[in-house]
């Protein structure tokens, strides 16, 4: 296999991927979007010997406002090129075996789902469910406790984590400074080859900032786009989730970022998820809600994974809530445990689910790592 710098080095495929980045970006489906205007000044750098092209964020139609400030990080075609190259670069890791992009799969919906939990260097488990990666410019709080409330400093957590990466920042920094492909990517997109941490956080952040989901037989339904017809059971599936998951799964996000016990008992690890960061005795065995989107792919389910299928995580919150002090109110209501849902009541709420299944996301080739 040939080395990844000897790879960079080669004029001719960073051009090709500069390109298909402006074509695979600005070709995707603009239906039912709002555009946010991104203008990027010829020289963001304050330099004069170069000038980077702009991509334009665009708002699906159905989804709330962003909270990303995109004023303080212009998309470029050269910054999320970069970013991309470093999300897929194992030299970030101690072992240069491991990648962001090794545990986030696109075919996964950017999660993975040959484990429960996280697995990285040497074959080291983390503790964990690894949690999909979409719609990220929708997000104040990040991971199942919210333990990082920025997303340009998102990647140093896996990066550092013993059993992700384990290299520390300052040596993935080297890493890069030394590689001979980066500097001409960094100048690409900077306007200077130097490496710093704030470019590199900030290139990184611009490739997940693209990973938007939207494209789903759901988004068309609603949006009234051809591709869009539900059928009966996947009808019926959509009255009752708004009936009776929306309280949590809310907005076209599929879920209110809230933090959340939904009734798991707590496992051998004996995680109390958000309690860990707060230490408030009323977040106990809280876990952020996720989202549902392309949750067919997203596979195993809870922070810790726990759950294989659709079919037995319907059938927790009908049948297998447990009780506490932090129990979500929701599950509690009336005095009773859980949902209340039919047999045929859940495989219609799982033919709607389905319909959260994003293929133009999972097959964008301007997410892929070739």
């Amino acid at each position: 296999m040939m080395p990844l710098d000897t790879i960079l080095l080669k004029r001719t495929g960073l051009v090709a991927s500069l390109l298909l980045f402006a074509l695979a970006i600005s070709c995707q489906s603009n239906k039912g979007n709002d555009p946010i205007p991104d203008p990027v000044p010829p020289n963001p750098g304050g330099g004069v010997d170069y000038q980077t092209t702009p991509v334009t964020f665009r708002k699906p139609a159905n989804f709330p406002d962003i909270v990303y400030d995109l004023s303080q990080n212009l998309l470029t075609v050269e910054g999320v090129a970069l970013g991309k190259t470093l999300f897929y670069d194992p030299q970030l890791s101690r072992d240069s075996t491991i990648s962001c992009g090794f545990c986030h799969q696109q075919f996964a919906g950017f999660g993975h789902s040959d484990h429960p939990l996280s697995h990285g260097i040497g074959g080291k488990f983390g503790t964990r469910n690894v949690p999909g990666l979409q719609n990220l410019a929708w997000g104040r709080e990040f991971f199942w406790d919210g333990g990082v409330t920025s997303l340009n400093e998102l990647p140093i957590s896996p990066i550092q984590n013993a059993v992700e990466m384990d290299l520390k920042f300052s040596d993935a920094l080297i890493r890069v400074q030394k590689s001979p492909g980066y500097p001409a990517m960094f100048k690409a997109a900077f306007g200077s080859d130097t490496v710093t941490t704030a470019r590199f956080l900030k290139a990184i952040s611009q490739f997940l900032l693209t990973l938007v989901s939207a494209d789903s037989q759901y988004d068309k339904y609603v949006r009234k786009e051809s591709g869009g017809d539900l059928n009966p059971d996947e009808l019926a599936g959509l009255n009752l989730f708004q009936q009776k998951c929306a309280t949590c799964h809310a907005t076209d996000l599929f879920t209110d970022k809230r933090y959340r016990n939904n009734g798991l008992p707590a496992g051998a690890i004996n995680d109390q998820g958000r309690y860990t960061i707060t230490l408030n005795e009323a977040d106990r065995l809280k876990f952020k809600v996720p989202s549902l989107r392309n949750i067919e792919r997203t596979f195993p389910y809870m922070h810790d994974g726990r759950f294989a299928t659709l079919a037995q995580v319907l059938n927790h919150y009908t049948s297998g809530v447990t009780d506490s002090p932090s129990l979500d109110p929701v599950l509690k209501a009336n005095g009773k445990l859980g949902i209340a849902l039919t047999d045929t009541e859940k495989k219609q709420v799982s033919a709607f689910l389905l319909t959260l299944t994003d293929d133009t996301f999972i097959n964008n080739r301007a997410f892929s790592a070739n």
